[in-house]
């Protein structure tokens, strides 16, 4: 018998499909205590936790050309992507943006997999490389822990459970804290904690709310987003294929398992790599059998694959048994390489985000649309001259106060703004409407539809160029 037809004799009717690690027959949550790996994996792993920290703390800080790197202000519909400042009339650019970043995310995974969820997922990083090292710092790792929850409350279980929740609501202020930054802005946030609450109190409501469901997620619900709430999750059995990079287990190499028995003949052993030591679900912090193939629950957090090197190690056989890899490459006993398909699914998504830093850069700080009003057609002055009445929208998509002046260009001409000023005030983030007229002499308007080109200026500086059409007799 082929080692593919044991792997399929032993998990011909995929029960473990049918139920979840952590829910038990009668639909009852049952708790995880994952063994803490050690290994080259998680060594990598915290450098990106590092890198991941060190971005999300001091981005709210970062300002490019006076913005923020990164603010997402759903309350007031301001938002900033690396300091350009988005509007609600921005809705194509970023209803465009979007859709790019949907394709991303798809295309990503079907190439790469979860490798997002197990290294740089904010749910993953703060839960596995914050919380619950502290936890195993005060009540003890894997099934120390589990012991140390069953055991009799005493005065030393009392005081290591309290100082726990009490640094995991510290960690959940600090975390709260900053999400408001991305949304609001950090100054608001320094305004905020720097006032009474009662003189901001949607403000202190919303640093509340988000404190307690960081903290509620982070000792309760835990591996139970990324098991049954992240919808990103949910997209993995459409979206991976045999193509995919991902962590998995080398069923040909590794079955059948068995222990590996002192003295015993050398036919009796096991003819498979795997021992069954059953450290890679121990270690495995969604509660699964990496060994029973891809499943929805992994998020590639490469803890299975420490503990399991480790054991191959111990044993004198070649680590790998469980690596990223892809089910093709497996099956055919080769290393993983890139597929022409992923390749090609790489370079699209290059090409997605440079269309993306594309429209991002040439994005104007102002936008303009100008119409001759409806149901006006041109006028003959006393003098001879023809004068059509336009309607322009202006709206100020930067954070600072522009005065907008209009110069018409082509053809020479003179354009009147109907009741204002040489310049019109346009605040941060506001929209204004103006009528104006151009007057051009006849034997300038040399179509019933001439070309005109109109520029608008901020003090000297030329903030947009806007081309339309001046109705009038043609200059015979």
């Amino acid at each position: 018998m082929s080692t593919t037809d044991v792997f399929e004799e032993l998990y011909e009717d995929d029960e473990y499909r049918n139920s979840l690690a952590t829910v038990d027959k009668d639909g009852k949550r049952i708790w995880l205590y994952p063994k803490k790996a050690k290994g080259p994996f998680l060594n990598k792993r915290l450098l990106a936790t590092i890198v991941f920290l060190t971005i999300f703390i001091s981005g709210p800080f970062i300002k490019i050309g006076g913005q923020p790197l990164l603010m997402m202000n759903f309350f007031e519909r301001k938002f900033v992507i690396f300091g350009q400042y988005f509007l609600p009339q921005d809705f194509v650019l970023f209803g465009l943006g979007m859709i790019i970043f949907v394709l991303f995310i798809a295309l990503f995974t079907v190439a790469f997999g979860r490798i997002w969820c197990g290294w740089l997922c904010p749910q993953t990083v703060f839960m596995e490389m914050i919380f619950r090292p502290i936890e195993n710092w005060l009540e003890g790792d894997g099934r120390a822990q589990k012991r140390f929850d069953e055991a009799p409350w005493t005065f030393d279980k009392i005081w290591r459970k309290t100082l726990k929740h009490i640094i995991f609501i510290a960690f959940s202020i600090l975390i709260a804290h900053m999400t408001m930054a991305y949304i609001i802005g950090i100054e608001s946030v320094k305004e905020l904690i720097s006032q009474s609450p009662s003189e901001n109190l949607s403000g202190f409501i919303g640093l509340v709310v988000f404190t307690g469901i960081f903290y509620f997620v982070f000792t309760k619900l835990r591996e139970q987003v990324c098991i049954a709430i992240c919808p990103y999750g949910r997209l993995q059995g459409v979206l991976v294929n045999r193509d995919t990079m991902t962590v998995i287990y080398d069923y040909i190499r590794g079955e059948p398992r068995g222990k590996i028995k002192k003295n015993a003949p050398e036919e009796t052993q096991a003819q498979g790599d795997c021992v069954d030591c059953k450290l890679c679900v121990q270690v495995c912090p969604t509660g699964i059998d990496i060994r029973n193939g891809i499943q929805l629950e992994c998020v590639n957090c490469t803890a299975c694959i420490d503990a399991c090197d480790d054991v191959m190690e111990k044993v004198n056989k070649p680590k790998g048994l469980i690596r990223y890899a892809s089910v093709e490459s497996v099956e055919k006993g080769v290393p993983y390489k890139f597929s022409k398909r992923s390749i090609a699914y790489s370079i699209v998504l290059t090409l997605l985000i440079g269309i993306e830093a594309l429209l991002i850069i040439g994005r104007s700080d102002i936008e303009t649309t100008v119409m001759r009003v409806p149901g006006q057609l041109y006028q003959t002055t006393e003098k001879g001259t023809v004068t059509n009445l336009y309607n322009a929208q202006m709206v100020n998509k930067s954070q600072n106060e522009i005065n907008v002046q209009l110069k018409l260009v082509e053809p020479a001409g003179e354009l009147r703004v109907v009741g204002a000023e040489s310049s019109i005030k346009l605040p941060s983030g506001e929209k204004r409407e103006v009528v104006f007229f151009i007057e051009l002499e006849k034997e300038k308007v040399t179509s019933t539809k001439t070309e005109v080109v109109i520029e608008l200026y901020d003090a000297e500086e030329n903030i947009e160029t806007i081309e339309t059409t001046f109705f009038g007799p043609v200059a015979k």
